[in-house]
């Protein structure tokens, strides 16, 4: 399983809202012209969402406003592709996103790396028995390209569409 996520013009956000049928076609068909012009509108965190979201949240599933809402949150919309339906957030929930990523730093995170009680809570893709070092090689940039999604999504007014 991998996370991927878009972001959504005024217009695409409108769209799935008018029509939640067009989600699939938002996230995986290509992206339109206001999109391709912008840098980084599409977010891949492969196998890393469970574990940064614990890191964010402290939790496997548990979610809050503000940063615990990066992967986890949103409100469902469109068909259950097998792992449940996408999530949508709104600008505004972005924004608020945006800002708690915007005062985490990666040493705090580092801080709350815990690899026995990360494997305890069954955060997949459960490798952190492997070693310490799965933080730096692995889950710091990928940290690090979330908040800068987020922060590119809020700067622009866009909303996010998860899956």
């Amino acid at each position: 399983m991998v996370l991927i996520g878009r972001r959504l013009s005024h217009n695409e956000w409108r769209q799935i809202l008018d029509d939640p049928t067009t989600v699939d076609m938002l996230l995986y068909g290509d992206l339109d012209d206001d999109q391709a012009a912008m840098p980084d509108p599409e977010l891949d965190l492969d196998k890393s969402w469970h574990a940064i979201h614990y890191l964010l949240t402290g939790t496997a599933w548990d979610t809050d406003e503000g940063a615990g809402a990066a992967i986890l949150g949103g409100d469902e919309i469109g068909e259950d592709n097998g792992y449940g339906p996408a999530r949508l957030l709104s600008p505004e929930n972005v924004r608020t996103v945006a800002a708690a990523l915007d005062t985490l730093h990666l040493d705090t995170l580092r801080t709350r790396f815990d690899p026995k009680a990360m494997a305890a809570a069954d955060i997949y893709p459960n490798i952190w028995d492997r070693t310490n070092e799965v933080f730096d090689t692995y889950l710091a940039s990928y940290f690090v390209q979330l908040r800068s999604f987020y922060s590119k999504a809020a700067a622009n007014d866009q909303a996010v569409l998860l899956a």
